[in-house]
């Protein structure tokens, strides 16, 4: 029992040590780059204003963003994944995704944002997402017990829909508006506004303490509902919270940055190959590990076609789908449980 917790701290503390490393690399690569001495002196204020506004105030927004969003979907994808004990489930299974990408191309196509401001964005994606999350939810509670069953292929179905009036917004859209909507739609950490990254920030750290809170209750519903009744544990309850929690941390990523993909999907997969399937474990290195994976796909999106930039989600689309073929390859059996 000793040694699996000290692997766990092991793993953990290096998960962390990660994240400040490809931090630092973000902030110091780039355009301007710094050393590491210099990016000290930006941080302590050592230096010129135009210069530390640059890195300060372009550059620490994205890594910042970068971990709460990264963080918010792996851990979503891992408490679905563990609802529904499949870890081919995802956060944009639910159809939140759609419903964010419908709210932001409408506040385009009707041009709220000039009336708005700038802030309008995230709030019509999270109005988008709430409205097809309680939809999902509606359709598949009967009397006040949330069932599974349906739950999935209720979700599929209106993200499908919600797709299909998105390109129709899109066919209609002016051509401007288009393009604004096409980069929205793959997703990118180009947000300065602190209010949104602070917002993000906090969701996602509420949600990793809520999600670790429940960690046990997960640990036995992974097991089957039948048995983790045995346990003591309230089932129906269980649901409503970690789908909802799930959906807010979905809701608010998208919102924010867009979609952004497979980073649900991929890191909570590859993560159990390494520290298992418990989710005391589990849920706080996936969500460092998210963080580390989109603050990485973000550097080589910002690289990779100097001086253009591309969109994170592509990025996201590309690693993420080899690294899920190389965990396939590893772990060929998807299930859950101890081997």
């Amino acid at each position: 029992m000793r040694k699996k917790y000290f692997i766990w701290f092991i793993w953990l503390v290096s998960l962390f040590l990660g994240l400040l490393l490809i931090s630092g690399l973000s902030f110091c690569i780039g355009a301007e780059g710094v050393s590491f001495k210099e990016a000290f002196n930006l941080l302590s204020g050592n230096t010129d204003a135009i210069t530390r506004s640059i890195f300060l105030d372009l550059r620490l927004p994205r890594i910042l963003l970068g971990f709460a969003v990264g963080g918010a979907l792996a851990i979503a994808g891992v408490i679905l994944q563990g609802m529904f004990r499949n870890v081919l489930v995802e956060p944009y299974s639910l159809g939140i995704s759609g419903g964010a990408a419908l709210g932001v191309c409408l506040n385009l196509v009707l041009r709220l944002d000039a009336k708005l401001g700038v802030l309008s964005f995230p709030v019509t994606g999270f109005l988008g997402a709430f409205t097809i999350i309680m939809v999902v939810y509606y359709l598949n509670s009967k009397k006040g017990i949330l069932k599974l069953e349906g739950l999935l292929l209720t979700g599929v179905m209106i993200s499908f829909i919600s797709s299909s009036l998105v390109m129709l917004l899109m066919a209609i859209a002016r051509t401007d508006n288009l393009n604004g909507i096409i980069f929205w739609i793959m997703g990118s950490l180009d947000e300065t506004n602190w209010q949104l990254v602070e917002i993000m920030i906090v969701v996602a750290l509420f949600g990793l303490i809520v999600s670790c809170f429940y960690s046990r209750e997960l640990n036995a519903l992974s097991l089957g509902e039948e048995e983790a009744r045995h346990l003591g544990v309230n089932t129906i309850r269980l649901k409503k919270i970690v789908f909802v929690l799930a959906s807010i941390l979905t809701g608010c990523a998208v919102s924010v940055c867009g979609i952004i993909g497979f980073v649900g999907l991929v890191v909570p997969h590859f993560m159990r190959m390494f520290v298992g399937f418990d989710h005391r474990v589990l849920l706080l290195s996936s969500f460092l590990a998210g963080g580390i994976f989109l603050i990485a796909c973000d550097t080589i999106s910002r690289m990779i076609i100097y001086p253009l930039e591309l969109p994170v989600g592509v990025v996201t689309g590309i690693l993420g789908g080899i690294i899920f073929i190389y965990a396939l390859a590893k772990n060929k059996k998807i299930y859950f449980g101890g081997k």
